[in-house]
């Protein structure tokens, strides 16, 4: 078990509780899935109107519902392949949301000189790509969680980001755009050596 999953077990477990609630409460995962969505929406909308603080608050805890809706899955056997698919689904809608508010907040503001939108749109592609080689790998049946960045460690650099101002969110975009990149070329790398470990057996 690696570091990664071992932090992951530990939130889970401090979850716990906030799952038992849901549970007795008869909230279904997909419910909790739509509400971490409306929330990262409306933190959007805070971003773009330059409500950094609001909007990371926001961020958080619609990471928090990412992180409770397949943990209540799992504890009440609804798990399925749909909702799988669908988690996936909404997790992209909420990066498109978040980093398209980032680029309507530096367009009306003027901050971050001429690199900041460029550096959005930079992070935005690299997030969708480490998630499509995921998709794309698994879908050929190869395990592909390497890298340096999954979702829950962009949305962690983001929220701090814009709870830490702007000098610090201009930073944090700038090591998105980065890291991505980096996380993207690892798996492209890690999926070439099991794809050519398998092409030569043959």
């Amino acid at each position: 078990m690696n570091d990664r999953t071992t932090i992951k077990n530990r939130l889970r477990r401090l979850l716990d509780p906030c799952v038992s609630l849901l549970v007795r409460a008869g909230i279904t995962p997909i419910g909790v899935s739509i509400a971490g969505l409306v929330l990262s929406f409306a933190g959007a909308f805070a971003i773009a109107r330059g409500e950094l603080v609001a909007g990371g608050a926001l961020l958080a805890v619609s990471g928090v519902c990412d992180t409770l809706d397949g943990s209540l899955a799992r504890r009440v056997g609804k798990e399925s392949v749909f909702g799988a698919f669908i988690d996936s689904t909404i997790d992209r809608v909420a990066e498109l949301a978040s980093f398209g508010a980032l680029i309507v907040y530096y367009v009306s503001r003027g901050g971050g000189g001429r690199f900041a939108v460029p550096l959005v749109v930079a992070a935005l592609a690299g997030s969708f790509l480490t998630s499509y080689t995921r998709a794309r790998a698994e879908g050929l049946g190869i395990d592909c969680r390497v890298g340096l960045l999954e979702r829950p460690e962009r949305v962690a650099l983001l929220v701090l980001g814009l709870l830490l101002g702007t000098t610090a969110l201009f930073v944090v975009i700038a090591c998105l755009a980065i890291l991505t990149v980096v996380t993207t070329i690892q798996r492209v790398v890690h999926v070439y050596r099991l794809t050519s470990r398998k092409d030569a057996s043959v």
